[in-house]
């Protein structure tokens, strides 16, 4: 597998605005056929083809070949040229790589987040209540604190290529935390709208046909004894294209 992406910046902060990963075709020795920058694109435009599907997550913490996460990618010297870079992988990609296969070489699979802000850990800090004050000013003519186009989805006018969306974007929003929670449920109240299959997975909490209404999709990383159940059902799912619910038990 290999991942792609591109990076912008604002306010001082950094956004994954574009994400791709592309499974590899083999070739006779069963080695993988890699593709550059130029071969991405070519694709990119033959999306309706090439793009099977779309896996939404959290946000993003990742960096460019020869970068890393440790600090801002400004401070490493990285030049935001609005232009594709490969990627390192990280724990999440790590997995992608171990579960999106056979059903799946040739294509491109579209990575698309929640929030845009590259950057560690996001969940239990207060930036989310800086996220959840930015939704509120959202729709107005409000300046926000984190760039409006290079962090959140336009719902209301989202694009999504391929056939499916698998939501793996979490399930622990806070009850306080009210704009959040809408935001998560008007994307993937967006997503069945435009015709999408959905897929996800889920627990005791909730039946699969109440999750979409909730916005209630287990992230595929976890820690803890769930760690390797959530693994698991993640690669359960795609051992289909298009992927299947899977239920932890």
């Amino acid at each position: 597998m290999q991942t792609f992406g591109k990076f912008s910046t604002n306010f001082d902060q950094e956004y994954l605005t574009k994400h791709y990963i592309y499974i590899n075709e083999k070739d006779e020795n069963r080695e993988d056929i890699l593709i550059d920058i130029n071969d991405l694109e070519e694709m990119l435009k033959k999306k309706r083809k090439t793009v099977a599907g779309t896996i939404f997550l959290y946000n993003p913490t990742i960096s460019p070949v020869g970068f890393n996460t440790n600090s801002l990618l400004a401070k490493q010297g990285f030049v935001f040229d609005d232009k594709f870079h490969e990627l390192n992988f990280n724990d999440m990609m790590n997995l992608f790589s171990k579960s999106i296969r056979d059903g799946y070489r040739g294509k491109l699979l579209e990575i698309k987040y929640l929030f845009g802000l590259n950057r560690g850990n996001i969940e239990p800090t207060p930036i989310l209540e800086e996220l959840d004050a930015d939704l509120d000013k959202y729709n107005s003519n409000q300046l926000t604190r984190f760039d409006k186009q290079l962090n959140y989805q336009d719902y209301l006018n989202l694009s999504l290529n391929g056939k499916f969306v698998y939501f793996g974007s979490g399930h622990k929003h806070d009850r306080h935390h009210k704009e959040i929670i809408a935001y998560a449920r008007n994307i993937a109240a967006q997503a069945v709208k435009l015709g999408k299959e959905i897929y996800f997975t889920h627990d005791n909490n909730y039946a699969a046909s109440e999750c979409v209404d909730v916005a209630y999709f287990l992230a595929p990383l976890a820690v803890g004894k769930i760690k390797e159940k959530r693994i698991n059902a993640f690669k359960n799912a795609f051992r289909t294209n298009p992927p299947t619910i899977q239920k932890l038990q």
